[in-house]
């Protein structure tokens, strides 16, 4: 299983409204209401915000992988957000997250959940791919660059 598996346009937003931390997660949490993927935006949100709670997740150059498991949700799930101008989120390097990749999926499915942050920590070790996601516009532009067209 792959991002592009499980990622659809309508649980990406560009640019993310919110400018905070806790916003910007609700925000993509909302995402996943809307299209259906989970009933319960609040369980899904404290899940999140204690798994912050033990460390943040803000990793270095402008990345951010907020993640949790949860009986919330049924199957592995992703979203993405993207603040050009970039949200404090304890980062590492102490430099603002700029592309964030949120992350859930139930208890039991613990491989599925480390793939797929495996994945993401090395599409965002190529600088020039995290360069174009920031500068899309547009959910399907972010689709297409992670296709690599």
């Amino acid at each position: 299983m792959s991002l592009l598996d499980i990622l659809t346009k309508d649980v990406i937003a560009v640019p993310l409204v919110s400018s905070d931390k806790s916003g910007a997660i609700m925000e993509l949490i909302q995402l996943f209401k809307k299209s259906g993927v989970i009933a319960n935006e609040n369980e899904v949100y404290d899940a999140i915000m204690l798994r912050e709670a033990k460390g943040s997740t803000g990793l270095a150059k402008g990345i951010a992988v907020p993640h949790a498991k949860t009986l919330a949700v049924k199957k592995i799930a992703a979203a993405i957000g993207i603040s050009p101008a970039g949200i404090e989120f304890g980062s590492l390097d102490g430099l603002p997250s700029k592309l964030i990749f949120l992350i859930i999926a139930p208890p039991d499915q613990t491989g599925p959940h480390v793939a797929l942050l495996s994945e993401i920590a090395r599409l965002t070790q190529h600088q020039e791919l995290c360069d174009e996601l920031v500068a899309a516009r547009n959910a399907d532009r972010v689709i297409a660059i992670l296709q690599g067209e």
